[in-house]
């Protein structure tokens, strides 16, 4: 029997549900699923008190323009694409709500691009949407960027610390005026959006974003949330997206400090209360204070994709906390739900998410989702819904008033980058940001008036202190040169030392001719951002313990050592701070490295206080409120110059594994093992292996038989060039394997000659990242003449000691290549079983000796 039914219910707040007068039956179903969820989600999720109110001028000029709109047209400001990827003939035709920046994306392609550049590029695209003789659309476009820690795509801009130095500093006032500058920074570029705050909550600092992270207590991040968000849109009450301000962006819904494992764009499995109490404070300040977009997240929760969770991003975010701006995906999430691809995805936009970020295949994208429409698998109410949230925005922002991007009051003023005041409030979050682990004999502040061996690979590095999200994505290929008005570590310590009459030698591996009175040893991590940065441990170096080395021979010398440690989390250093009088957690401070001399020296104490707990063991997960609270230094540690030293030189060095290390880490197995990918190379071409047989310039590929059908790889090479099978990474990704090499392991392999072998054959590793040259190692290792023994045609098992490639230069907290067989001669063979072995280095048949 067909009815109609409208249903009410009251949760906190009114919450209404109405379907058309000829809903069935089934429909009746579907709406008490909704109200039950909706009573679910009232228990536990809370109704905001949003500071920015619904404006009904402001919802009768957004109806106005809707109710005049094609489908077409609606479909164009759910799309976002990227600069790469768009062209001004393209905005014109299809009229694309927003855009965006990549990291790493630049006007022109030019790294060195200007402001005006910059701004060209935004006055070119906004003139292409409000042209509407292709389109018939006037609704400007807006274009999104991440200024994740000042405006960090720019050349010459203010990169402040990250965040997880700002939550050291725990100054909420002082984030505010950070933001606020990052948005006049933003605005001098012609650009109107932000996607800032992240608002995680890291559990596992194994996680390559922790450094994106203020706190592991969420306190702080929901405080911190609502700061960022007045710093970069204004206050409600105040000047709320005026002239001076951008949107904002709160991200990522939600849950993505919580992975299991810390593995970036993983699987939260969090109870509902504590993904609430934990993951989604920072969502409560930022919301309340107005922010007018959220970026779903690439995690899941229990197995589901955010960026297809109806739950979560419609029924808890935007019905029951009243959230009235618009949900952004991040880079292609959408084509991680299930059934989904980065072209068709309405499982997404019916789950609530309002703006697709496809990168690169847009265009398919809004064919499919047009005719998704059409065909009823996306209802026109939730296109409505969408556009309607994005033109609240838009409406809200300006947009529709406002000058184009050249016309705007701080569009182009080149002054404003790296302005003088900006970057005074950069080297205050710096000093504040800065941690004092230990200070044995009160080593700190040091005498500016001495001879002082400034030492380490980051001393004078303002890419490596800056880390990553600074002009390229990963913050790799920067010199200090890309960074004009910056300075490094070494820079202030230098001017410190010659105003009172000392001197400051810089030496990068610690060598002098005159012994100093002191030693500062700048060292870290190397710049990384997602996916990139996961690690198994937070062991800081394996293998050469370059570092740790130049540490002990500093002081075997006598020489007091003063370690300044770079790193976008905390890490096991015990072996370091062993071997350090003094040792600072100086994160990641940005463009303003000088500072951290200023408190070294004296000018200020130290005020910062650690805002994550600080691991005892290598694979310690350990957060403030743990029932079993057993970290090496807790939550809010931090000494002064005067507080005593609490540590020891003899903190226990002994590197204990996990049993899930003693299982053998499988490369090939018949398949290809996740997570790498089976690459060819041959000089400059390159190929993915999709099909059983391949060639590629000097090298043919095919699968063969060993035990059963297609479980090996065979190879030959034609002599003409340097040619490889390689596997890789997907995307390109670092992998953490230190936990191999902790175990003794070796690089173990099947391998049958069906040639002779005249020249070289190699098996190599790198830990080179796309486009990476800073930071990247790369070895090859020869196995001619253990081949050239071998019998022909036979299987014959093969194995390296982890070790040799160590030697070599390889670093294990990094790996994208864990296995390459290479020639450039005459050659054929077939591998199989590829794996890392466990406890195998000393029955190894090639060891580091050879």
């Amino acid at each position: 029997m067909r009815k109609s039914l409208i249903a009410k219910v009251v949760t906190g707040a009114l919450v209404g549900v109405l379907v058309s007068a000829c809903a069935t039956d089934e429909d009746a179903s579907s709406v008490n699923s909704a109200l039950e969820k909706t009573n679910k989600a009232s228990e536990i999720w809370p109704k905001l008190d949003i500071e920015v109110k619904s404006d009904s001028a402001v919802e009768k000029k957004v109806s106005d323009i809707l109710s005049t709109m094609t489908l077409e047209q609606k479909i164009a400001q759910m799309i976002q694409p990227e600069i790469r990827n768009i062209t001004v003939e393209d905005m014109r035709k299809y009229g694309f709500g927003s855009y965006l920046n990549g990291g790493g994306a630049f006007p022109n392609n030019d790294k060195h691009a200007t402001p005006e550049d910059w701004v060209a590029l935004a006055e070119k695209l906004y003139q292409a949407s409000v042209d509407d003789s292709l389109d018939g659309s006037s609704i400007p476009t807006m274009w999104g960027t991440d200024a994740v820690h000042g405006h960090n795509n720019v050349i010459g801009a203010t990169l402040f610390p990250h965040n997880i130095g700002l939550g050291a500093a725990n100054n909420p006032d002082l984030v505010e005026k950070i933001a606020h500058i990052t948005a006049k920074e933003v605005m001098a570029t012609g650009i109107d959006w932000v996607f800032a705050p992240t608002v995680a909550v890291v559990r596992d600092d194994r996680w390559g974003r922790t450094y994106e992270s203020y706190s592991e207590d969420p306190a702080i991040v929901r405080e911190y949330a609502a700061s960022v968000v007045k710093g970069l849109q204004g206050s409600a009450d105040k000047d709320f997206l005026s002239d001076q301000r951008v949107i904002s962006t709160v991200k990522h819904f939600v849950g993505d400090g919580g992975t299991v494992g810390g593995d970036d764009q993983g699987n939260n499995v969090a109870s509902e209360q504590d993904l609430f109490d934990i993951h989604a404070q920072g969502y409560v300040g930022g919301l309340t204070a107005g922010a007018q977009s959220v970026m779903a997240s690439f995690n899941s929760w229990n197995g589901d994709k955010l960026h297809g969770h109806k739950y979560l991003l419609t029924d808890v975010l935007k019905d029951q906390m009243g959230f009235d701006g618009f949900v952004v995906g991040d880079w292609n999430g959408h084509g991680q739900v299930k059934g989904c691809s980065n072209e068709d995805c309405a499982q997404a936009i019916n789950a609530g998410l309002d703006i697709f970020m496809v990168p690169n295949d847009w265009k398919v994208l809004y064919d499919n989702t047009l005719a998704q429409v059409k065909d009823g698998t996306i209802a026109m109410s939730r296109i409505d819904d969408a556009v309607r949230r994005i033109l609240r925005v838009k409406v809200r922002a300006g947009l529709f008033d406002k000058p184009s991007p050249a016309n705007r009051p701080l569009s182009g003023d080149r002054s404003l980058i790296g302005k003088a005041e900006h970057r005074e409030i950069a080297v205050q979050a710096v000093r504040e940001s800065l941690v004092l682990l230990k200070n044995k004999n009160k080593t700190l502040p040091l005498s500016a008036g001495k001879r002082i061996l400034v030492a380490g690979d980051g001393a004078d590095n303002i890419g490596k202190q800056s880390g990553g999200w600074s002009i390229t994505w990963q913050g790799t290929n920067n010199t200090n040169e890309d960074f004009p008005g910056g300075t490094s570590i070494y820079d202030g310590i230098k001017q410190h030392a010659e105003s009172a009459g000392g001197d400051a030698i810089l030496s990068v591996d610690g060598s002098f001719e005159e012994k100093p009175d002191v030693a500062i040893v700048v060292f870290g991590e190397e710049p990384y951002a997602e996916g990139h940065g996961d690690r198994e441990t937070l062991i800081y170096q394996h293998g050469s313990k370059k570092d740790l080395a130049l540490l002990e021979k500093l002081k075997s010398q006598g020489i007091p050592v003063v370690s300044v440690f770079i790193s976008g989390r905390p890490m096991w250093v015990n072996a370091e701070l062993n071997a350090s009088d003094a040792f600072v957690a100086a994160w990641l401070p940005g463009s303003e490295g000088a500072a951290v001399a200023d408190v070294l020296f004296g000018k200020q104490d130290f005020k910062g206080k650690l805002s994550f707990s600080w691991p005892s063991e290598p694979q310690q997960i350990v957060n403030k409120g743990d029932e079993t609270y057993e970290p090496l230094l807790p939550y809010g540690f931090g000494l002064t110059f005067d507080a005593e030293n609490v540590l020891s030189d003899t903190l226990n060095t002994e590197i204990k594994v996990s049993n899930d290390s003693n299982t053998p880490m499988e490369i090939l197995n018949g398949a290809v093992q996740s997570p790498w990918v089976l690459w060819l190379y041959s000089g400059d071409d390159s190929l993915t292996v999709n099909a059983s047989t391949h060639t590629v310039g000097a090298l043919t590929y095919r699968t063969v038989d060993k035990e059963v059908q297609e479980d090996a790889r065979k190879i030959t090479f034609d002599g003409s060039e340097f040619a490889a099978m390689r596997f890789a990474s997907k995307s390109f990704f670092r992998e953490d394997l230190s936990a191999q090499l902790l175990t003794e392991g070796a690089l173990s392999f099947n391998v049958s000659r069906h040639s002779d072998i005249t020249q070289p054959v190699t098996v190599g590793m790198n830990c080179e990242g796309e486009g990476d040259t800073a930071g990247s190692c790369s070895t090859q290792i020869d196995i001619s003449e253990q081949l050239k023994a071998m019998p022909a045609d036979t299987w014959t098992n093969v194995s390296i000691d982890l070790q040799c490639f160590v030697d070599e230069g390889i670093d294990f907290t990094g790996l994208v290549v864990p296995f390459e067989l290479g020639s450039a001669g005459k050659a054929s063979l077939s591998v199989a079983d590829i794996q890392f072995t466990p406890n195998a280095a000393e029955s190894a048949s090639i060891s580091c000796q050879g």
